[in-house]
């Protein structure tokens, strides 16, 4: 046997351990479409929001807690409480859960999104600008 093997499979064996194995995989849990209309460019209080994942949150917020649904809106099973919203805020503000052209097109008009749930993250693709 030669040398690098003993230490391939030691690193293969602390990889899984610290959870950067196959183990600890992003499963994806399911997905939500959402139109990102006017009134969730503001929040409830009613002033103007300024980023692309405050009005993603709060389309959520609309759905979920206001009842103020657009005919595009889908339900989805993870943003219910204002908990669940504040995460998902904070996981699409992270590098990579939209491009810039997804971010400006939704602070800029009304698109159509769709919005991937995995475990630890977001992402958001323009599926109607």
């Amino acid at each position: 046997m030669s040398k690098a093997r003993p230490f391939t499979v030691a690193g293969l064996l602390l990889a899984s351990l610290l959870g950067t194995g196959p183990t600890c995989a992003d499963e994806m849990l399911g997905s939500y479409v959402a139109r990102i209309s006017d009134r969730d460019h503001f929040a409830s209080d009613g002033y103007a929001l300024g980023n692309a994942a405050q009005m993603v949150r709060q389309d959520r917020a609309n759905w979920h807690k206001f009842r103020r649904r657009d005919s595009d809106d889908e339900n989805d099973a993870w943003f219910k409480t204002n908990g669940q919203r504040a995460g998902l805020q904070r996981m699409l503000e992270r590098s990579g859960a939209m491009s810039g052209s997804t971010r400006r097109a939704i602070v800029d008009g009304e698109p159509l999104i769709q919005v991937d749930v995995y475990t630890n993250r977001v992402r958001v693709s323009i599926l109607e600008d």
